[in-house]
């Protein structure tokens, strides 16, 4: 007879249905045990081996060294699984292996994104949508939460109601959790926490992979079970959620961020009913969980406070419970083998079994060392590996069960690092297990520690043996590191040359492809139609660089006829596909070919003369050297022709079966096309159709191109062709003091060889010099504007739209246009007398520029037009450099202006962000008006990417003044009071300054009556931002002059010496997304904006979670379709700048405050909802206002994504952003709050202020139809495809809240204006 679970549980009984020589007998609820303490009062939780149900025998065998330890066995081999599910094999990541299991056997689940861990949140989210059922007979409940410190204090919650609960985090996010984390594990709940496992933000935040995070909660009382791979990640999650249910210990379950969350493999999946024997196991673990739930049948009380004559003891009292962990865990490792055939140990040993040198690790770094321990001992070593899987609660016994008793030498290594510790923390738990059992009368064995592998940084099987190498050593090297080079304090192990430890048959593919261009998408589907086959496993992993989009990504395939657990990076591929032309010359693209293999060229090249002309002499050495079976073939065109343009992954990818002959051609185009229908059958029939389209014209327009023998004596040419070259803007750069920063680390970086850069080139402390980004040249872009003069108003819209300030306006005097490159024609300058004389150009930077077209479509004169970049190549980049070394001739214009704004140097260019990015306009505006005196306190997010991902540096500094903003990143959650604090900080240097002003003014003494007047009108404005500044650049050559006097007075040169930081008033500026303003972060925002102090705040808002690819925010609107909300956000959108227009709008303050008190700390605040692409002078006046406003000022700005899906793409954003405007979709108006509107005079002569805000509202009317702007944009028309009845019922409610919202802003306008009609005869009078 098999017990198994069949229905859901509540609070009261749980339904069992047994299986009995296959009849199913009747559901029969079975009464829940009361089981009380001795004292009576409390219910409390036993191990598993106190229940009468459940008894476990926990064998030992003595040893007369050690004491007690578990009986050793020998290591496990693969069992046939006794389940009569057959098991599908099937190509996942971790994450989705993971997922998978948490989904069957959990009741709810409570998620926030967070990189690399979000996939397992979508992915319930999903199945939850489609009602799926689970183990427990349910569908899931999930529910997004608003940061993780709300997903822990929820699951805690959950868990305290009797519900199987768990959730997926990582990073910075399970830290959020550690506070809940002590509550459940002090509580003894079961649960089941999964950590894609990344690194820490330090010096610097990381998205990758190391095991920082899961390391800095080891000490919050939960187990912790280590996956070293995308199978055990199925494996150990199952594991995770019994034991921890048999344990009353919850788990955190963890495998490496990246490495094995986002590696595709191909692995055993078994159907849930598989694991229903399984479950029905801890079916009496489950009632005793939901008969401890809070419950007013059966209440009692938890959380209490306790005092030191109590508090030690209960702490104690849960000992056994950890005792019992191990022998639990192991056990159901067996129960969980007798199921899937695959067999686990908490310390598992492979290698020699009389090795002498041992590797002790965990994580993904395992199979690694696997891989290596099998080269070495087929050559003649003897060496082994102790992989751990249980971490916490630490278990003596079982390890030194798992080493050999022959290991003399050992090395353990960690994938994190613990500043100022002895040493890391695996490290100490083995150096203090072995010190044990020295001292009770075993073997002294040396044993040394080294860290590897942190930030995802690779680690090769070069790099294991480097390590076995140490151990030889007579004094091997302690506290090493491996994989870097450390020139500093030399800790760094040489590594040697790369060794093939690759199963037999294995086929490696590169494929280069720039981000957005769909390579990495296609490469996932064309891993999984590989991995069908029987007979064939396969493996994929994706690398990325910095940037948002445009940014290279390098996808990693293998395949072959054994299993691959490779966990490093391709090293020499069969195949290698670039796709991206400007990338051969680059990069080092052709050094992971090997000798012979397919080398295919996304290119417009046609023969090898043509490339011949092209490339640096250096490529075609290389491809001489080599010999590939080079191929090209133009996929843009083949892309264009079907209307999917830089989409040309499809085409890459037939072409990549057509030469690799992995698939036959009869098989993988039918395949691809069925991929096509799942993959973009939610964006519509005619995307489907398109990328079929591309697929059949593929294989046709393929050439190949036999490589000539004369390659081989190639010459250098001079550089500068797609290299970079020393363009002005480089040499700009240079000359800001970072010059050795630049060629040290910026270009290394940017050449993708980062991993050579040794220690000493790096600055402690994670600080980046200005203006990097001048030297990135990407070059990205297939098409770039070009300036038709004859067609031009000079408005300058394209300048001011333009999200990476690649286009630009200039003037010239004749004189400078003498020298001028042929093609630079230039026009007469439009505008005032001051301006006679001067000739105009607007220029584009073809190296920079990233091919969106907006400027060209927002062009109201169609002056611009998109032209292939290699026919504007090197005209266009010989003009940009010319207009770089011109003068800047700001001041000549009113930079508070649409036109003149854009004769301002943007002091922020060439970004990271996407093509046609909303947010990036915002921000470059801001440092255009603002920018010399900016101080950027920036949420994690998009902004913080694009903005701030190193070495590039798109914030740079005015080159006369050497002044630019100051731009810095402390979390997500918080960004409002990190902000607040670098304003109060600024605030309190200033004040102190301004003391030691008053005091040398009032001392008469000191100065000359020059300085001394000019001071005084310094303190006079120095809260005015406008004012300070022509104030400052009066006073500050006299201070400096007057202080550089000999026999200066001491407080003299002491202002002097502050005046270039505390003279200009810094303007403060608060910078995040939606998901920072309106969800984790909302509570220091509500709080920053009620100090009152004067700080600005901008909400680029996208609507969703862009950054982790499309989340729900509370931003996201009603009946959009986004990741966390697959069915369609059933709730309204969150109104920010309502709220804090209804909140602090108005003067509060208390009855004691007189007309005399300081107004500035009346809580007001200026509130704007803007929109660049629809209206742009309100948004400059709404940058104006709030910069001037002395209070705090809020605008929320909406910022077109191209995670929305517009159906045009971001090229027409505009038109969707003004089409938004329009419906009422995004309302325009600006909130002025009573404190700034003039005061009144009664006929008594008595002074009134405002006792109102007045809303001026911009967007007056709505007009056009919602329906028709929802239908473009594939977040809103998905939904109607998938849905219609429920599309149309949230979009009706979207129009209703709509028409709401716009009768109240009309109302608040006309009670604005009714006040000002009643003040205004009083004012006469």
């Amino acid at each position: 007879m098999v017990s198994a679970m069949t229905l859901g549980c509540n609070s009261t009984r749980i339904y069992v249905a047994t299986h009995c020589a296959g009849q199913r007998r009747a559901l029969v609820p079975r009464p829940l045990s009361t089981r009380l303490s001795p004292a009576g009062f409390s219910r409390v939780p036993k191990p598993l081996q106190d229940r009468e149900s459940r008894a476990v025998t926990v064998r030992f065998k003595e040893n007369g060294n050690s004491g007690a330890q578990p009986a050793r066995s020998p290591s496990p081999t693969r069992q046939e699984p006794s389940s009569k599910h057959k098991a599908v094999n099937k190509a996942i990541d971790g994450n989705e292996a993971t997922a998978n299991v948490a989904y069957a056997m959990s009741d709810v689940s409570f998620i926030y994104p967070i990189t690399p861990a979000t996939p397992m949140g979508e992915h319930v989210d999903v199945w939850a949508s489609e009602g799926r059922v689970n183990l427990l007979g349910n569908t899931m409940q999930v529910l997004e939460m608003e940061s993780e410190a709300g997903v822990a204090g929820a699951l805690h919650g959950a868990l305290s109601a009797g519900a199987l609960a768990t959730t997926f985090t990582c990073s910075q996010g399970l830290l959020l959790m550690i506070p809940n984390m002590y509550k459940i594990a002090g509580e003894l709940l079961p649960c089941v926490l999964h950590v894609s496992a990344r690194a820490l933000a330090g010096e610097a935040l990381s998205i990758f992979g190391d095991h920082q995070d899961v390391m800095a909660v080891r000490q919050a009382g939960w187990a912790m079970l280590c996956s070293h791979s995308v199978q055990e990640a199925q494996d150990m999650a199952l594991v995770s959620h019994l034991a921890t249910l048999k344990a009353s210990v919850p788990f955190v379950h963890f495998f490496d961020g990246f490495r094995t969350s986002h590696e595709i493999s191909k692995v055993s999946v078994l159907d849930q009913e598989a694991y229903r024997p399984l479950m029905a196991g801890v079916a009496d673990a489950i009632e005793h969980h939901r008969a401890n739930a809070l419950n007013p049948a059966h209440p009692h009380q938890r959380g209490t406070s306790q005092g030191p004559d109590i508090y030690f003891q209960m702490l104690e009292a849960a000992n056994k419970y950890y005792l019992a962990v191990p022998e639990i865990v192991q056990q159901t490792m067996d129960e969980v083998a007798a199921i899937t055939g695959r067999p686990h140990k908490l310390f598992e040993y492979v290698g020699a079994p009389d090795a002498e040198r041992v590797i002790v690790a965990m994580g993904s770094g395992c199979k690694v060392i696997e891989e290596t321990v099998a080269y070495l001992n087929a050559r003649g070593e003897k060496v082994g590996l102790l992989k751990v899987r249980l971490f916490r609660p630490w278990s003596a016994e079982h390890f030194l069960a798992g080493l050999p008793a022959s290991a003399k030498k050992i090395a353990v290594l960690d994938r994190t690092k613990e500043a100022g510790s002895q040493g890391e923390p695996l490290y100490l738990d083995v150096a203090a297990t072995l010190a044990k059992q020295a001292v009770a009368g075993g073997v002294l064995r040396s044993v040394v520690g080294g860290r590897y592998g942190l930030g995802s940084k690779d680690f090769t099987p070069a790099m294991a043996k480097a390590v076995f190498d140490n151990l030889s050593a007579d004094k091997p090297k302690d506290a090493f590191t491996v994989g870097i080079t450390d020139d500093v304090t030399f800790t760094s192990l040489r590594v040697g040359p790369e060794i093939n430890t690759l199963p037999q048959g294995t086929y490696q593919c590169l494929f280069w492809g720039m981000g957005s261009d769909g390579t990495v998408g296609a490469n996932k589907e064309a891993i999984k139609i590989i991995a069908k086959g029987d007979d064939t496993f396969a493996q994929a992993y994706f690398s990325y660089d910095a940037h948002k989009s445009g940014g290279v990504t390098v996808s990693h395939l293998r395949f072959g006829p054994k299993p691959i657990t490779s966990s490093y990076l391709v090293g020499e591929a069969d195949y290698l596909g670039i796709h991206l032309q400007s990338y051969l010359s680059k990069y080092d693209c052709l050094s992971r070919l090997k000798p012979g293999g397919v080398c295919v060229l996304n290119a417009t090249w046609k023969s090898a003369r043509e490339m011949e002309a092209a490339l640096p002499a250096k490529v075609l050495r290389q491809l001489a050297a080599l010999g590939p079976q080079l191929y090209v073939v133009d996929a843009r065109a083949v892309a264009d022709a079907v209307g999917l343009g830089k989409r040309i992954n499809m085409v890459m990818q037939t072409v990549f079966f057509q030469l690799s002959g992995v698939v036959p051609m009869e098989s993988a185009v039918p395949l691809l096309k069925e991929s096509i229908k799942k993959a973009y059958g939610k964006k519509g029939e005619k995307v489907v159709m398109q990328n079929c389209a591309a697929v059949d014209g593929a294989v046709s327009a393929l050439v190949k191109i036999e490589v000539p023998a004369a390659w081989a004596n190639a010459n250098d040419a001079p550089e500068g062709r797609l290299g970079h070259s020393h363009t002005p803007a480089a040499q700009a750069a240079a000359a800001k003091g970072v010059a050795h920063f630049l060629e040290e680390v910026v270009k290394p970086v940017l050449a993708m060889e980062g991993d050579r850069l040794p220690v000493s080139v790096f600055r402690p402390g994670g600080f980046m010099p200005p203006g990097t980004t001048a030297i990135e040249q990407r070059t990205i872009a297939s098409h770039v504007p070009v300036w038709e003069a004859s067609n031009c108003t000079q408005c300058n819209i394209c300048a001011f739209v333009c999200p990476h300030a690649a286009i630009r306006p200039v003037l010239a005097t004749p004189e400078e246009l003498a020298a001028a490159p042929a093609g630079f024609n230039t026009l007469p300058i439009k505008g005032s007398k001051d301006l006679a004389g001067y000739q105009y150009r607007v220029q584009v930077s073809p190296v920079d520029c990233t091919g969106c077209e907006l400027c060209v479509h927002v062009c109201p004169d169609e002056a611009l037009k998109a032209e292939p970049i290699a026919q504007v190549l090197a005209p266009e980049s010989a003009n940009w450099d010319f207009m770089k070394a011109l003068p800047n001739r700001g001041d000549l214009f009113d930079k508070n202006t649409v036109r003149g704004s854009q004769f301002q140097q943007p002091l922020m260019e060439f970004s990271g962000a996407c093509e046609g990015c909303g947010e990036t306009p915002y921000v470059k505006l801001l440092t255009q008006m603002f920018g010399e005196r900016m101080v950027v306190a920036n949420a994690t997010g998009c902004s913080s990417i694009w903005g701030g991902s190193a070495p590039s540096n798109p914030y740079t500094v005015n080159p006369i003044t050497g002044r630019g903003p100051a731009w810095a990143n402390s979390l997500f959650e918080d960004n409002a009071q990190f902000g607040l604090g670098i304003h109060m900080g600024l605030k309190q240097r200033r004040a102190s300054y301004a003391n030691a002003v008053k005091s040398l003014v009032a001392d008469g003494s000191v100065g000359s009556a020059e300085l001394r007047m000019a001071l005084e009108e310094w303190l006079q404005v120095m809260d005015n931002g406008l004012l300070c500044h022509q104030a400052s650049l009066v006073l500050t050559p006299l201070l400096e002059t007057e202080a550089a006097a000999p026999g200066a007075p001491g407080a003299l040169q002491y202002l002097a010496a502050g005046s270039k930081d505390l003279l200009e008033k810094p303007s403060v500026w608060i910078v995040g997304g939606d998901g920072w303003a309106y969800d984790i972060g909302f509570g220091g925002l509500d709080h920053v904006i009620a100090s009152g102090e004067d700080v600005n705040i901008l909400v680029l808002d996208t609507e969703m979670y862009s950054n982790t690819g499309g989340q729900k925010s509370k931003s996201t609107p009603l009946g959009a379709v986004v990741k966390f909300a697959a069915g369609g956000k059933s709730r309204a959108k969150k109104d920010l700048a309502m709220l804090a227009m209804e909140t602090y709008g108005q003067d509060v303050y208390v009855a004691s405050v007189c007309l005399e008190a300081n107004y500035n700390q009346f809580l007001c605040v200026y509130v704007a909802s803007v929109c660049l692409e629809a209206n742009y002078n309100q948004v400059m006046k709404a940058f104006a206002e709030a910069e001037a406003h002395k209070g705090v000022s809020l605008i929320v700005a909406y910022a077109p994504c191209v995670m929305q899906g517009i159906s045009e793409g971001m090229s027409c954003s505009v038109n969707e952003a003004r089409a938004a405007v329009e419906v009422g979709y995004w309302p325009l108006y600006r909130w002025t709050p009573s404190t700034e509107l003039p005061s009144t005079t009664d006929s008594e002569g008595y002074v009134h202020l405002a006792e109102h805000g007045k809303l001026t509202l911009d967007s007056k009317r709505i007009k056009g139809n919602l329906e028709d702007f929802l239908a473009r944009e594939n977040r809103f028309s998905s939904l109607t495809r998938k849905n219609p009845k429920a599309s149309e019922e949230l979009h009706h409610h979207l129009q209703d809240d709509i028409n709401s919202r716009q009768a109240k802003l009309k109302r608040m306008e006309a009670e604005g204006k009714e006040m000002d009609r009643k003040d205004k005869p009083e004012q006469q009078a």
